[in-house]
């Protein structure tokens, strides 16, 4: 018998998400690199630079999920809260890290101001992952790590959780999908999806129209840990199609 998925949720945090000044771009990697470990991402939650509400979510968050990971925040300028809404959800005070502040202060040489320094705040107790090959430190409070929103900073830092979720799940089985790609709509395929669902209830069955796209109709996918049970369910809605369908599989 499989051992449950671990969970996890994502608090994505900023003004700029909500009032659509800027796309939300690093959920959609951190579901992905989860997927790979066998972590469920299940679910999300958006909120502005207001750090009653952020604590009030990453207590929550953090206490109902096996990880939480934050995105945005973590910056030098008066927006950037997280590490404070952090140290009172956990009930610690912000201080300054001694390595990080070394780190900043040999980066940025004579050019290094207070506002540089506040990138060494963090909330007291916090873990400093690294590895060997990222030596810029990604904080960690004890289940919650607290990454960057910058894309191109996240997905550079993911590496390191990746790297540390890997040895807390243990080699759990990581999450496969394939697919079948139909030039049917979802009302014709309905019951045929209907039938599939019932017969494997281990395997998560989606259903995503495609319009305007004259290769096929709908993308049907087949999500789970078991990569045999995934397959034949794959197989099983196929052989319920009607001839010439489907247009792939994968």
């Amino acid at each position: 018998m499989q051992q449950r998925p671990h969970r996890a949720a994502a608090l994505v945090i900023g003004n700029e998400i909500l009032s659509g000044k800027v796309e939300e771009a690093n959920v959609a990697v951190l579901a992905r690199a989860l997927r790979g470990l066998g972590v469920s991402l299940e679910r999300v939650v958006v909120v502005p630079d207001e750090v009653e509400t952020i604590v009030r979510e990453m207590k929550e968050l953090s206490a109902s999920h096996d990880f939480l990971f934050t995105s945005g925040g973590v910056g030098p300028t008066h927006d950037d809260v997280t590490i404070e809404a952090a140290a009172q959800a956990f009930g610690v005070r912000v201080v300054s890290s001694p390595e990080m502040e070394q780190m900043l202060r040999a980066h940025y040489r004579e050019r290094c101001t207070e506002g540089h320094l506040r990138m060494a705040l963090v909330p007291e107790g916090a873990s400093l992952e690294v590895t060997r090959e990222i030596t810029w430190p990604t904080i960690r409070v004890r289940n919650t790590w607290l990454l960057p929103g910058i894309p191109e900073v996240f997905r550079m830092k993911l590496p390191v959780v990746v790297s540390w979720v890997a040895a807390q799940v243990g080699g759990a089985l990581a999450f496969v999908s394939h697919a079948a790609y139909v030039r049917l709509d979802e009302g014709v395929i309905k019951p045929m999806l209907d039938r599939v669902v019932a017969e494997y209830a281990d395997v998560s069955v989606g259903s995503y129209p495609k319009w305007m796209d004259p290769a096929y109709k709908t993308k049907v996918t087949f999500d789970g840990r078991d990569e045999a049970r995934v397959l034949a369910a794959r197989d099983a809605f196929v052989a319920l199609l009607p001839a010439g369908e489907p247009q792939r599989v994968e």
